[in-house]
């Protein structure tokens, strides 16, 4: 074998030499190939750009000749216009030099179609005449639409002409045509000239030619407009007129130049687009024959090539099949060794040397017990190896034996070791193939995996909640952990009871049976495995008589044995459920402390604000004695009348007062209706009223227009209010002394409708300008029994949240920053009440 591994590196520069000439042989055909194309996209591409070329200077000879045709026709034009109007103004303006002038102008209008209308206009700029008189073409000239832009355009044009003495053009104006107009495409763009008839320095007329953009392009002779296409456009790329309206291909040359038609000329380009030139069956023939000739020389290059591909594929077999035995060896990750008979290490692949870390030099030719072997393993692992390697020769088969390999580094590997014979081509043993894998990974996970097991049953059974499983087949208890066993013992009748039915041996079989068919069906293999809600499952405990609450967690798992298994978790919610009805009792008490209170404080505020107008009706109605008394005087009516007046006055407020806190203090169950907010509102305040004004404050309600009714309980509602108006004033005592509490703004209460959320709801919100509530506060404020005054319960704005919620509605609060966002200047509380009525009617 060592003689083998040598002459392999003798063999590695041959191998090169034999790679650098498959390599000419291979990829000359394809160099050949690519250099071949390269020329003749060369040459196709360079006949290209002479085509283009030449393709591009005919274009600009074409687009040249067509400007210079406008412009001498242009410059013709106003030569003309000028002649005709020194003879007319030379004549005099008479009836014959006026016949004279029209016939050269309806000849000039005749042969030249870029011409729509001359007028001329004279000294004093009043227009004389103007040919043609109405035809079809001019007739939409006079339009209401039209006709003001056209005079513009000329009024603008004269004064140019008069400041300059110069033949002037306007701006070009665009009419108002149907589409459908068979002369619209003519008439739509057009443009004025006027050239000035000068005498001495004096103009004694102007001569007014009104041009159409598209008859410019009637002055580029047809056969030109048969191979292109001609447009005229202006600086912003507007389109004024086009010769065809053929598309033309997407790769078309263009070019364009700027028409001067004149001094006071607007700007105006031209611009040229060629057609598909007609087929050039000479060139295109050419191009065939020479893409013929390369598709043939490329089919030859090919073939070629594919026979020195077959060649040499042959010779690669040949090298593979001889490799990849060695390949095969140097690149498994199993360590590889081979012994003689006498056990000597012949040969090892590159994973045993790095298993071991020593070279292949080093490790043939060693003999056991091995220098890679831990110093007190050797005598062990000797005696495996010798006892493995007489069973492999008695019984002909490989065996495998775990021992450990000591690595030059000092590290211990785990390894599984497999002894087979090694037999020759002649069916002789000659020695023996060891082949060693590394376990100390998997031996490792699977010590980690048992501790991992060992900490998930600890925390299973440290868990205070019943945690069982039961078997989908049979009903047999799979797993119980210490709760569920100190509670319902070993059996599955507590797991049953938890589930809520009595689940038998066949109904467990049944519900494997229906698992089985709905995967038959195609239904999703992980419906069964989703987790139910939550139940709270009462059950009577056997040892103490007494009923106890469980939550309940149900799923189906797959067991270790593959079955389907119900897991379920049960916990202990006694106390729980137990201090919600003790919770539920204690408001429900609280209710009727707070009602009590309440109508303490507002018999208290009544006996003080019926002192007054009891008072005055009193002090009023003895003036009123004491005047009639020897007075019969009629005059006296005028102070009789205003007094008893206000003495009825007096009392009807005090009725009112009375009434409301009699509606307010009466007894009755909860019971919604449709209410109207506004009255609510107004009755809180009425309520609150009396103790504001004994405290010099103030309240200011502000209610939307046409808000609709909401079906609530009115009396539960104006308790809210009330309480929150009530807390609002308390904020205010402290931030204003009494000195100054006349200075202080009004507690806000207002009504309207938030449209941010969907369905839109009732919002009602009561604002001060107080201290505002600390963010420690503001988190508790709503709990049970929490409270910042010293002589508060602090059940009111539990009770308020309560009252809210059960409309199905929300109550908060929030500070109110000053401008500077560093100091809290009040506290707004915001109700959201539902404008429909829920199903269920709930009340507190």
């Amino acid at each position: 074998m060592k003689k083998i591994a040598l002459s392999f590196w003798q063999l590695k520069p041959v191998q090169w030499i034999r790679r650098i000439r498959g390599f000419k042989i291979v990829y000359t055909p394809l160099i050949a190939i690519v250099l071949f194309t390269i020329v003749m996209g060369i040459i196709m591409g360079t006949l290209q750009l002479q085509e283009k070329g030449q393709q591009e200077a005919a274009l600009f000879r074409e687009l040249s000749f067509a400007k210079q045709r406008i412009q001498l026709r242009f410059a013709n034009n106003t030569d003309v216009l000028q002649s005709l109007g020194r003879d007319y103004v030379s004549g005099g303006e008479s009836i014959k030099s006026k016949e004279n002038f029209i016939i050269q102008a309806e000849n000039l209008l005749q042969s030249n179609h870029e011409i729509a209308q001359i007028v001329w206009i004279d000294k004093v700029g009043q227009r004389q005449w103007r040919i043609p008189l109405d035809n079809l073409r001019t007739g939409w000239f006079n339009k209401n639409v039209n006709a003001e832009t056209i005079n513009q355009g000329l009024r603008k044009t004269l004064e140019l002409s008069t400041s300059t003495g110069r033949p002037a053009f306007s701006q070009f104006m665009t009419l108002e045509v149907p589409s459908d107009e068979v002369i619209s495409k003519e008439i739509r763009n057009v443009f004025w000239q006027t050239v000035p008839q000068i005498s001495g320095n004096e103009i004694n007329g102007m001569v007014a030619v009104l041009y159409t953009t598209q008859g410019l392009l009637e002055m580029i002779p047809g056969e030109l407009k048969g191979q292109y296409r001609f447009t005229l456009i202006t600086d912003n790329e507007r389109i004024l007129a086009i010769s065809s309206d053929k598309n033309i291909p997407r790769r078309a040359f263009s070019n364009q130049t700027s028409l001067d038609i004149g001094v006071l000329s607007p700007n105006l380009s031209l611009r040229i687009d060629t057609y598909p030139p007609a087929t050039n069956l000479t060139f295109r023939m050419l191009i065939g024959v020479v893409l013929g000739l390369s598709a043939f020389v490329i089919w030859s290059l090919w073939s070629v090539l594919k026979q020195m591909q077959v060649r040499q594929e042959a010779e690669a077999n040949l090298r593979a099949e001889t490799n990849f035995r060695s390949a095969m060896e140097n690149s498994t990750p199993v360590g590889i060794r081979a012994h003689d008979m006498n056990k000597v290490i012949t040969y090892v692949n590159p994973a045993f040397c790095e298993m071991t870390g020593w070279s292949a030099e080093e490790l043939i030719g060693m003999s056991p017990p091995f220098a890679f072997w831990p110093e007190g393993e050797k005598n062990e692992l000797t005696e495996k190896m010798d006892k493995a390697l007489k069973i492999a020769l008695s019984q002909r088969r490989k065996i495998g034996i775990e021992g450990s390999i000591l690595h030059r580094d000092g590290s211990i590997i785990q390894t599984r070791t497999f002894i087979a014979p090694l037999v020759d081509e002649k069916g002789q043993q000659t020695g023996w193939v060891t082949s060693l894998i590394d376990i100390s990974e998997p031996k490792k996970i699977r010590e980690e995996l048992a501790a991992s097991q060992e900490r998930f049953v600890a925390v299973l059974e440290g868990l205070d909640a019943a945690v069982s499983v039961v078997s989908n087949e049979n009903g047999e208890l799979l797993f119980t952990n210490r709760f569920y066993r100190e509670r319902f013992g070993n059996t599955a009748k507590g797991h049953f009871e938890l589930a809520g039915s009595d689940i038998n041996e066949n109904i467990m079989q049944s519900l494997s049976e229906g698992s089985s068919d709905k995967t038959a069906e195609g239904a999703s293999l992980s419906s069964p495995y989703q987790e139910t809600e939550s139940e709270e499952i009462q059950l009577l405990d056997e040892a103490s008589g007494i009923s106890k609450w469980y939550e309940v967690r149900r799923r189906f798992v797959p067991w270790v044995d593959g079955h389907l298994a119900q897991l379920l978790i049960a916990t202990d919610i006694t106390p729980r459920v137990e201090a919600d009805d003790l919770a539920r009792q204690q408001e429900e008490r609280m209710q009727f402390t707070s009602r009590l209170t309440t109508m303490g404080e507002m018999a208290s505020s009544l006996a003080h604000e019926l002192n007054q107008p009891l008072a005055a009706i009193s002090n009023y109605c003895m003036g009123v004695a004491k005047r009639l008394q020897g007075h019969l005087d009629p005059a006296l009516q005028k102070d009789i009348l205003p007094a008893l007046e206000k003495a009825s006055d007096q009392a009807h407020r005090a009725g009112t007062i009375i009434q409301r806190i009699k509606g307010f203090v009466k007894r009755s169950e909860p019971q919604r209706k449709s209410s109207d907010i506004t009255g609510i509102i107004n009755d809180a305040v009425g309520l609150v009223e009396i103790e504001a004004h004994r405290h010099r404050l103030s309240i200011n309600a502000e209610v939307a227009e046409n808000l609709p009714a909401v079906d609530l309980d009115p009396v539960l509602i104006l308790q809210v209010l009330v309480n929150l108006l009530k807390n609002s004033l308390d904020s205010m005592r402290e931030v204003y002394p009494l000195s100054s509490r006349w200075s202080a703004p009004p507690v806000q209460i207002s009504a309207d409708l938030e449209t941010s959320t969907f369905p839109a709801m009732l919002r009602i919100q009561v604002r001060d300008t107080g201290a505002g509530i600390p963010e420690s506060v503001i988190e508790r404020m709503f709990e049970p029994f929490f409270s910042t005054k010293s002589d508060g319960m602090g059940m009111g704005l539990n009770i308020c949240r309560s009252v809210i919620e059960s409309h199905q509605g929300r109550l908060w609060a929030t500070n109110l920053m000053d401008a500077e966002h560093t100091k809290i200047s009040g506290c707004t509380f915001t109700i959201l009440l539902p404008l429909e009525s829920p199903g269920s009617k709930d009340s507190v």
